[in-house]
């Protein structure tokens, strides 16, 4: 039996933002209700963010580089296909961060103006930020994964028999 993994589909991505979204300003509404923090991570997590984000990127630029052709060393195909599932996990992750940092953005707009210290929305907008970074290499990095198709292959359009420059194929 013969699976094949399905790539990152962006409306998915959509999707799941926009639920985050919702979830992330009924959050705030709960909280804000119960005269508790608004439910925002601390700015120290962006760079656990960074590291997901760079250990990402890094693995996916070894994996582009052994498919276009730099085959020093052998390499391990499970080591790609970790790459590929860390490269989705990377995408959706920073989806539901910016979805969640997103609703709660929203919920909070119309207090900006009694606000004094304005700090948190700067920390909203930084995790948003960060979480479309992580869509964005999560997304880049499975491309890198993506082996292009053999002219052998038989589900290519253009598998055709080689000629060998002589006019007729012989055949015997």
């Amino acid at each position: 039996m013969r699976s094949t993994m399905r790539t990152i589909r962006p409306a998915w991505l959509a999707a799941v933002g926009i639920v985050l979204a919702a979830v992330g300003w009924v959050a705030t509404l709960l909280t804000s209700r119960a005269s508790l923090a608004l439910p925002v991570l601390p700015l120290s997590s962006l760079i656990t963010m960074a590291l997901i984000a760079v250990v990402c990127l890094v693995l996916g630029l070894r994996v582009r580089r052994w498919r276009d052709g730099n085959r020093d060393k052998a390499f391990d195909p499970l080591l790609a296909a970790r790459t590929v599932v860390l490269a989705q996990a990377c995408a959706y992750a920073g989806a539901v961060l910016f979805g969640w940092h997103a609703g709660i953005l929203i919920n909070q707009i119309p207090t900006v103006s009694m606000r004094s210290d304005l700090s948190i929305f700067w920390v909203m907008v930084a995790h948003m930020a960060g979480g479309l970074v992580m869509v964005a290499i999560g997304v880049i990095v499975e491309r890198f994964c993506k082996v292009p198709p053999e002219d052998n292959d038989p589900g290519t359009s253009n598998s055709r028999p080689k000629r060998d420059g002589r006019g007729e194929e012989e055949f015997a």
